[in-house]
Formats: structure tokens, C-alpha cells, sequence
């Protein structure tokens, strides 16, 4: 079995929204996301601080599920925050018919890319970015979060 690469996780709970993933799932799935080593915080939020960070820094006036703050890297590791939006995770997982701590699952890993420099505004880059998520997402035995969508 691989060794994870060290990481300080830091969860911050600012959502009474229920079903939240308890911080050893996060820190596992954190884990199975980074290809070196990280210091990250997931901070869980409602929907008003979520539409407010979404504003301030995308310009887009709502809540979104996940959004990635990148600080860069400290000698060799990345440096970053995880916005997970409760609410919507949970309205989402439940539109989509999947079990919510999947889909945490897969915005934990998504936004975990988006820390290590991977994106999805170029088809290209799409198609690569969502083949590593679905790869990782199998690795803890967690279905194709996007087969339903294509």
C-alpha cells in the first residue's frame, strides 16, 4: 500500500445543514486526492456565505457547491481552502439521486484538482480532470459520478 502524502487538514464547521461528512472521511478523501504533500482547510458553509464568496471572488451572484482558494506552495507543498456549500451539496446529491457522502466525496476530490492545478475550461483539460476524479473516486469505491451525466 502507498504512503499518503503528509497532509494538515484544518475542517471548519460554519452550517447546521445535517449529513455533513465527519472529518476522518474528509481527511480520507483529501488523502486519496493529493499527489504530494498539502495543507488544506474544508470549510463547510450555508448557502448566504457560500453566495457571498461566490460573489466576491467568481463574480457569480450564488451558492456553489465547491470552490477551491489556491494560496500556491510552501517549499514543496500546496496551500489552499476547500468551500463546501452544506445545502446545496445536500440538494444536489438528493436532485441526483446518489448518496450525499458520495458526492462530498467527489467535490472534495474535484476541488483538491483544482488545488493541484487541474481545470476543466478547455474540453481537453475537462476530459482529463474528470478521467482522474473517476479514477480516484473508484479507488474508494465510490461510482462514476458522472456516467449519469453524459
Amino acid at each position: 500500500m502507498n504512503a499518503s502524502p503528509p497532509l494538515t487538514l484544518t475542517v471548519q464547521r460554519a452550517s447546521r445543514t445535517t449529513g455533513q461528512p465527519s472529518r476522518q472521511s474528509l481527511l480520507r478523501w483529501s488523502r486519496a486526492a493529493l499527489a504530494g504533500p498539502a495543507q488544506v482547510t474544508i470549510r463547510l458553509v450555508d448557502r448566504r456565505e457560500g453566495q457571498a464568496l461566490n460573489r466576491t471572488f467568481r463574480e457569480r451572484d450564488y451558492p456553489t457547491n465547491v470552490l477551491t482558494f489556491v494560496y500556491g506552495r510552501e517549499a514543496d507543498t500546496w496551500v489552499g481552502d476547500l468551500v463546501l456549500c452544506a445545502p446545496v451539496v445536500k440538494a444536489e446529491a438528493r436532485a441526483q439521486k446518489k448518496p450525499l457522502a458520495h458526492h462530498y466525496a467527489h467535490l472534495v476530490v474535484h476541488g483538491l484538482l483544482h488545488l493541484q492545478g487541474y481545470d476543466h475550461e478547455k474540453p481537453r483539460a475537462a476530459r482529463v480532470m474528470e478521467a482522474l476524479e473517476t479514477r480516484i473516486l473508484a479507488e474508494l469505491s465510490i461510482p462514476d459520478p458522472y456516467q449519469a451525466l453524459h
